[in-house]
């Protein structure tokens, strides 16, 4: 078993389920200390050290800190996790689904991450991961609220790890491809015919299967890691090559 990140404390948004659980398992196998905030505490017992946050609500958030100031004056690693999907068109999308899904997958993570910010000054090996997706460099139908989301998780993590340098703290995210998360499956559960969405969204994945929360969460850690210290403002795919490849069939 690794102890690569013994020593080190970490903070994982969404780590009740999902990715999120997989970074928190993740890290504490590898020797981290983990605290875990999410709107319900979910599987992470096991792995971290339970907060309830809602990253859309400045005042929670603020809260959370207070909390983790209690446990920690020094956190190492950041990965801004948290997020909620939404399918439709833009014609299809209401101003509280816009609302909705900005307040927790951008607003959120900015706002986690100014939080967090005075307690990674004071690591020595300071790292953020922000996840993003897919979406937000290829065009995909029927998700266009999402896609502008993680559009802008993008351009955020750019901008936060120009900002980052002169503190020393690393700033980059990963996208993944269509992962197999519950999220997913809520999805394929209100499709017509489950089993051929599903074979749909492997199929538009050159390697024909979904991303595992696992291997999302691998690519974060490899982020995370001290080892790669001159490692900031890039976006590691983990897509199965939906990104750059084009298979002839």
């Amino acid at each position: 078993m690794s102890t690569e990140f013994k020593g080190l404390t970490a903070v994982v948004t969404g780590a009740g389920s999902g990715i999120g659980l997989s970074v928190a398992r993740l890290l504490s196998e590898s020797g981290a200390k983990v605290i875990g905030l999410d709107l319900n505490e979910g599987d992470m017992a096991k792995f971290a050290t339970y907060i309830q946050c809602d990253v859309s609500d400045a005042t929670k958030v603020a809260a959370a800190f207070a909390e983790i100031a209690k446990q920690t004056d020094v956190i190492d690693i950041l990965a801004n996790n948290a997020g909620v999907g939404a399918i439709g068109s833009i014609t299809d999308a209401k101003e509280a689904e816009w609302l909705k899904v900005f307040g927790v997958n951008v607003f959120g993570m900015g706002r986690v991450s100014a939080a967090a910010m005075p307690f990674l000054k004071k690591s020595k090996v300071a790292s953020i991961v922000n996840t993003c997706s897919i979406a937000a460099t290829a065009g995909l139908p029927q998700r266009a609220v999402y896609s502008a989301s993680k559009g802008a998780v993008l351009s955020l993590t750019l901008a936060m790890a120009a900002d980052g340098i002169p503190d020393k703290v690393r700033v980059n995210c990963v996208a993944p491809g269509t992962a197999d998360t519950p999220w997913v499956a809520r999805l394929l559960s209100q499709a017509a015919d489950p089993v051929a969405e599903r074979a749909a969204l492997e199929a538009r994945q050159p390697m024909g299967r979904l991303v595992s929360a696992d291997e999302v969460a691998s690519a974060i850690l490899y982020l995370a890691s001290p080892r790669q210290a001159s490692t900031t403002g890039t976006v590691l795919n983990v897509d199965g090559g939906m990104q750059g490849l084009r298979l002839r069939k």
